[in-house]
């Protein structure tokens, strides 16, 4: 994990603590980073936060970032802060929770939190990234003008998963969920996504991304007959566990030709079933990714594991 350089189209710039008004670029010019430097205290970012809140015009601010310290292993909540100040974050239109680092946190110990109250203050919020999974809850009565919704786990919990994909999202473009390890808080299942591979509630959707799971075979499959494929411009099934098996219920499925993009990085294919999915797709104009073969590890059966694969991000 790295830290976002943009957000929303705009480059991100880290609240300094201590900054002169004059010295602060135009508020609606940058993606807002609350992160305050590696070495403050409780006192000093809420401190940063009066700060930015007293000097920069938040009518006219359209993106915020909140990284470390205000998201790490002790939990998330920094987006109450927005939403005390909803009547005058008039324009905000791209919010980012827990843009952490490897050496600020784990991924899998970020802590985040329900949702409902924040999203239901911000109806014009355009943009949501989510990083971590750890206490997340998603509205089922969703939003009515989300457009991407990107949620990066190392352990999405089952319920909120469930929640997304059952979600209202009528303006939704983008969505991409890392569903994670089940060791770390994960465990969803191809069942609690139904109502995402039915297509309802999202009629605008047009790149999907199930990803990051060590059930991708399972999740190719249910793609091979989803409904949802027939309105998608790309998809995305990288990052996880996906083997020949995944791979041949997509080539026996519905026809993905219509496909800009089939995006399958970070996978357990052979070399034939890769032949075989480029020969087959490629000709027909749709670009297939497979960067990132990875070979299965001896190691992980000597642990008790079931095979040596894994996702690309767990912990």
């Amino acid at each position: 994990m790295q830290h976002v350089r943009e957000f929303h189209g705009l480059p991100a710039f880290t609240v300094p603590p201590f900054a002169h008004p004059a010295e602060l670029p135009d508020p609606a010019g940058v993606a807002w980073r609350f992160q305050c430097g590696a070495y403050v205290t409780d006192e000093d970012y809420d401190v940063c936060w009066e700060r930015f809140v007293g000097n920069v015009e938040l009518e006219k601010v359209r993106a915020v970032i909140f990284g470390f310290p205000w998201y790490d292993s002790e939990g998330g909540g920094a987006e109450r802060h927005l939403t005390e100040l909803s009547s005058r974050f008039t324009s905000l239109e791209a919010v980012f929770l827990g843009d952490v680092e490897d050496e600020e946190a784990m991924i899998s110990s970020v802590g985040q939190s329900d949702l409902a109250p924040f999203l239901e203050a911000f109806p014009g919020l355009r943009e949501l990234a989510i990083r971590g999974g750890e206490g997340l809850e998603f509205p089922v009565t969703g939003h009515p003008g989300l457009r991407v919704l990107r949620v990066e786990s190392g352990g999405l919990p089952r319920q909120a998963a469930a929640h997304i994909a059952a979600a209202e999202l009528p303006e939704l473009e983008r969505l991409e969920l890392w569903l994670g390890d089940d060791w770390y808080g994960g465990g969803t299942t191809v069942e609690d996504l139904a109502p995402l591979f039915t297509g309802v509630g999202k009629p605008k959707l047009r790149h999907l991304g199930v990803q990051n799971s060590p059930h991708q075979d399972e999740i190719a499959a249910a793609f091979a007959s989803a409904p949802v494929v027939e309105q998608l411009a790309s998809l995305s099934l990288s990052m996880g566990m996906l083997s020949d098996e995944g791979a041949e219920a997509l080539l026996h499925g519905q026809p993905l030709t219509h496909l800009e993009l089939l995006d399958l990085s970070h996978h357990f294919l052979s070399r034939d079933m890769m032949l075989r999915l480029w020969t087959t797709l490629e000709p027909a104009g749709v670009r297939v990714h497979l960067r990132g073969r990875q070979d299965e590890d001896d190691d992980l059966r000597e642990f008790g594991e079931e095979s040596g694969r894994y996702i690309a991000v767990a912990e």
